[in-house]
C-alpha cells in the first residue's frame, strides 16, 4: 500500500490535470503559505514603525507584534499626556499704591465722606477702571462702607449700557447733582439676603463716570432710604475730576 502522502499527491495530480492546473500545486500552496507569513511579518514590522513615527511622543507606544498566527496583531498602549501638577501662582490685581488719606486717587478728588470713615488701604487699578473704598478702621481686609468706582475713556460705555438697562426696566431714576447729571438706583437687590446696594452713578464729563456705592450693612446705620440718598448726593457733589 502506498503511503497516504503519495495517494494524496496522485489524487491532486489527477485533479489538476483535469482542471489544467500545474501538478506541483501542493508544493506551491505550502510555499505560498510560508511566503504570506513572511510578508505578514514584514508588513507588521512596517506598520509598527509607521505607527511609532506618526504617534505623539510619549503618548502612543507600540507593543510586540504577534507572529504565532497567520495574521499579525499589533498591541498598542495609550499613555495619558504628562500633567503639570505645579499649583498655579496667584496673581494679585494691580493697586493704586499708597493713597494717604484716600481723598485723592486716579483722576478724582473726594471732597466729602460721611463721619468716621477712613481709607481702607484697599484699591484696584485696571487702567481705565479703578476703585477704592472706605470703612471705620482702615483695615483692607475689613468690610467696606462706601466704595467709589471710576470709569474713564472706553470704559465709560460700560456704565452707560448698565444705566440704560436700568432705565429700560424702569428701575431707578435720573437725578441732577449741581450742574451734573446722575442716576440713582439700588443694585443687587436680594443678594445674600440683603436689601440691595444703594448706588449713585455720576457723569463727570464726556470721558469720566463715577459709581458711588453704600454697602447694604452700612446703609442700615441710617434712618432710612432718604438719609442714605442724601449722603450719596453729598459724596457726588464733593467729587472733582482732575482728568
Amino acid at each position: 500500500m502506498r503511503p497516504l502522502e503519495e495517494e494524496i499527491r496522485q489524487i491532486m495530480a489527477d485533479e489538476t490535470a483535469r482542471l489544467q492546473v500545474a501538478p506541483d500545486l501542493a508544493e506551491r500552496v505550502v510555499r505560498s503559505s510560508r511566503s504570506r507569513r513572511k510578508r505578514a511579518r514584514v508588513a507588521a514590522l512596517a506598520t509598527s514603525v509607521a505607527v511609532t513615527a506618526a504617534a505623539p511622543i510619549g503618548y502612543v507606544t507600540v507593543g510586540s507584534v504577534a507572529t504565532t498566527g497567520p495574521e499579525p496583531t499589533i498591541s498598542a498602549t495609550l499613555e495619558p499626556p504628562a500633567i503639570d501638577d505645579t499649583p498655579p501662582v496667584r496673581s494679585e490685581p494691580p493697586e493704586l499704591g499708597d493713597l494717604g488719606d484716600g481723598k485723592e486717587f486716579g483722576h478724582v478728588k473726594v471732597g466729602y465722606l460721611p463721619e468716621r470713615l477712613k481709607w481702607s488701604h484697599w484699591s484696584v487699578n485696571f487702567g481705565d477702571r479703578y476703585s477704592t473704598s472706605y470703612n471705620f478702621d482702615g483695615d483692607r481686609n475689613g468690610s467696606y462702607c462706601v466704595q467709589i468706582y471710576m470709569y474713564e475713556e472706553a470704559a465709560v460705555q460700560e456704565v452707560e449700557d448698565r444705566i440704560q438697562q436700568y432705565r429700560d426696566e424702569a428701575d431707578g431714576e435720573d437725578v441732577t447733582i449741581g450742574d451734573r447729571t446722575g442716576y440713582l438706583v439700588i443694585q443687587h437687590v436680594g443678594e445674600d439676603g440683603m436689601k440691595g446696594t444703594p448706588t449713585l452713578f455720576l457723569r463727570m464729563g464726556d470721558r469720566q463716570r463715577a459709581e458711588i456705592m453704600f454697602s447694604p450693612v452700612y446703609a442700615e446705620d441710617f434712618s432710612g432710604a432718604e438719609a442714605v440718598t442724601a449722603e450719596l448726593r453729598k459724596i457726588a457733589e464733593g467729587l472733582a475730576s482732575t482728568l
